[in-house]
């Protein structure tokens, strides 16, 4: 990760999440990767009901747990987790947004899917941003490993996720952006 602010100036986190649909939400907010916790501010700003955090990374998650903390939240956990490896922790069902941003380009997208599939209530959301492919940008991973917009569309609807729309997102011209949702019959 770059230092908090460079990484901070190449997103609008709160323009992203009106964009993706994360807003007015009643339910559960779980975040894979939350990093600095950019978007968990946000999250928790947008809803009273939990937040949930996680990060793989020790730092990430002791910089997220004190950057809530700061801004006075209550409605957040933060966990550190290896969630790729070990699941989110969450019961099925229980979920109403999944945020997945920046983190597909994992060994295992698909599974990865599949458990914000699993803990997703029926009519639940996924919000996916990713680094673009095709431009140079100032930071992501190496271009050959950024899926695009079609790839995330086919590994959705193998975890039986719908793919909603692809969404440009305001303000930040390196990343595209994509809702999916749980059918509310599955």
């Amino acid at each position: 990760m770059p230092p908090r602010e460079q990484w901070e100036s190449f997103f609008d986190p709160g323009a992203i999440l009106e964009a993706l649909g994360c807003k007015g939400l009643s339910g559960d907010i779980l975040e894979m990767g939350c990093g600095y916790g950019t978007f968990t501010v946000e999250a928790a700003h947008r809803t009273s009901a939990t937040v949930y955090a996680l990060d793989i990374e020790p730092v990430m998650v002791a910089a997220t747990a004190t950057r809530i903390s700061s801004a006075g939240y209550r409605n957040v956990v933060v966990e550190q987790r290896d969630f790729v490896t070990d699941g989110c922790g969450r019961p099925d069902s229980s979920i109403s947004f999944v945020l997945m941003f920046n983190i597909l380009h994992l060994e295992d997208p698909v599974g990865l899917l599949r458990e914000a599939y699993r803990v997703l209530r029926p009519g639940g959301s996924v919000g996916v941003i990713h680094w673009i492919r095709e431009a140079e940008t100032p930071r992501g991973p190496p271009l050959d490993i950024r899926p695009r917009p079609e790839e995330c569309r086919i590994w959705a609807q193998r975890a039986n996720l719908d793919p909603v729309q692809l969404e440009e997102l305001p303000r930040s011209p390196w990343h595209w952006g994509m809702l999916l949702t749980r059918s509310m019959t599955r």
